[in-house]
């Protein structure tokens, strides 16, 4: 772990958060970004906590403290990773009705989900062919690495997949009562709930990945990993490779769409002001002011680099 100074907290937990807690753990947390030098991103609601915070390692011990006051001591689904880097720039923390957008307000992941698989097992239950396995992420996460075998809603956001449930699901079923449905995100969040709205409309035999993809690569051997590609994570790594080491995407700053280093070479990529997904989103007003930007942040990357080398 040499020369990485910082810690990385990926963490979410479903529990009945009330309005007033919220409120007071915000002030906290905002508090200690003045002091402390912690960054990252938080969603608090009423069903929970959800989030990535980056500092250094007494700091993020502080914080985790203080959450399992706030949270009772409920498990927090921690995830950790190290960084040279931040990965972001500043605390940003959200109060929404949901920390992870569905829309479906019948449904309550504390009390009722399915069946938990860790890393271990989840090889031999995907392998199963009485198993069908769904990825529950955004199709441009899918699109940079996923599970062999396992089925693509193609959404553009989470709160998309109930439909597809309703339009699609049963048509990947041979037997709803007797087919295994394991679903996976990126750290288990998104899965978990995705279990919950499942029971919620009687399918049987659901599973969903422990930890998610992240826990995943952590846990099992390169050469025992079913997972092709690498996982998209909502921070400036942008994607993270079976080391769980920063991977070869990048963000196209005009879109926000992961792009590799392939995707780079294109005829249609140009840094900061296109790339080939969004080549007909915008206008030509629009990529003279991206590449204003662009000019704007090269330049305070030259100015840095002269500081840095004097």
């Amino acid at each position: 772990m040499k020369g990485k100074n910082y810690k990385i907290v990926s963490l979410y937990s479903f529990f009945p958060f009330q309005e007033n807690l919220i409120l007071d753990l915000k002030n906290k947390l905002l508090a200690i970004e003045n002091e402390k030098d912690l960054s990252g991103l938080l969603i608090l609601a009423s069903e929970g906590i959800n989030g990535t915070i980056c500092a250094e390692k007494n700091v993020i011990n502080f914080v985790i403290n203080l959450l399992n006051k706030y949270t009772d001591n409920r498990n927090l689904n921690i995830k950790v990773n190290f960084s040279k880097k931040k990965v972001f720039k500043k605390l940003k923390i959200k109060i929404k009705k949901e920390i992870v957008t569905m829309g479906v307000s019948e449904i309550n992941p504390s009390q009722d989900n399915g069946t938990y698989i860790d890393s271990a097992n989840w090889n031999k239950l995907i392998k199963n062919q009485n198993t069908i396995v769904i990825d529950t992420r955004n199709q441009y996460e899918v699109s940079i690495g996923t599970f062999q075998n396992s089925i693509n809603p193609n959404t553009k956001n989470f709160s998309e997949f109930p439909r597809w449930v309703d339009d699609h699901l049963n048509s990947h079923l041979e037997n709803k009562k007797s087919t295994n449905i394991a679903m996976f995100c990126t750290g288990g969040i998104r899965c978990e709930k995705a279990t919950s709205l499942l029971k919620k409309k009687g399918y049987k035999n659901i599973y969903h990945l422990k930890g998610g993809i992240l826990q995943y690569l952590d846990d099992i051997p390169e050469e025992e990993n079913l997972f092709e590609g690498e996982c998209y994570v909502f921070d400036k790594r942008v994607a993270l490779d079976h080391q769980l080491e920063k991977g070869s995407y990048s963000i196209c700053h005009a879109c926000g769409m992961p792009v590799s280093i392939q995707d780079q070479k294109r005829k249609e990529y140009r840094k900061g002001i296109q790339c080939h997904f969004c080549i007909d989103q915008f206008s030509d007003d629009d990529r003279k002011r991206f590449e204003e930007r662009q000019k704007q942040i090269d330049r305070l990357k030259g100015v840095n680099q002269t500081i840095y080398k004097n």
